[in-house]
C-alpha cells in the first residue's frame, strides 16, 4: 500500500468557453429584441406650435374635409381623382414652378386624400409643399 500524500492539483478553470456561450447568448438576444411597441400608438394629427405664419406670395391652398373632399384656393374640385386636382392645382398656379402648395388637410381625414394633392402637384411639376396646422392652444378650444 502506498500511504505517501499525492500532490493535489489545484482545479483551474477555464473562462474562454464561458466567455463564448455568454456571448452567442448576448448577441442572439440583441438581434431578436423588439424595441418599439406598435400597438400602444395613440396619435391625434395635425398640431404643431409654429412662432410665426409664414406669408407665401406665390401660395396655393389646398383644403382637404374630412370626407375626402378638396378645395384650390377656396373653389371646390370637381372630382376626388388625381386627374381632377391636378387640374384645379395647374390652373390655381400663376406663379408655375415656383408656386407653393400649402395642404390644409382635416385632422380626420384619410391619408390617402393628402397622399392624392401630393401626387397631383407632382405630375403637373410642383415640388414646394408644406402643410398648415393649428397651435395646440387653439386644439384645446375646439
Amino acid at each position: 500500500m502506498n500511504f505517501r500524500p499525492r500532490p493535489r492539483d489545484e482545479p483551474e478553470i477555464n473562462l474562454i468557453p464561458f466567455i463564448d456561450v455568454l456571448l452567442v447568448v448576448l448577441i442572439f438576444l440583441m438581434l431578436s429584441t423588439t424595441y418599439s411597441k406598435f400597438t400602444e400608438l395613440q396619435l391625434r394629427l395635425p398640431v404643431a406650435d409654429a412662432d410665426a405664419q409664414r406669408d407665401y406670395p406665390k401660395e396655393v391652398i389646398v383644403a382637404v374635409s374630412s370626407d375626402g373632399k378638396y378645395t384650390v384656393n377656396r373653389q371646390p374640385v370637381g372630382g376626388r381623382s388625381v386627374e381632377a386636382v391636378s387640374q384645379a392645382l395647374g390652373e390655381a398656379a400663376k406663379a408655375g414652378k415656383d408656386s407653393v402648395i400649402i395642404i390644409s388637410a382635416d385632422a380626420t381625414a384619410a391619408h390617402q386624400s393628402v397622399i392624392t394633392v401630393m401626387e397631383a402637384a407632382r405630375r403637373i411639376g410642383l415640388t414646394q409643399i408644406t402643410f398648415a396646422t393649428q397651435s395646440s392652444a387653439q386644439a384645446g378650444k375646439q
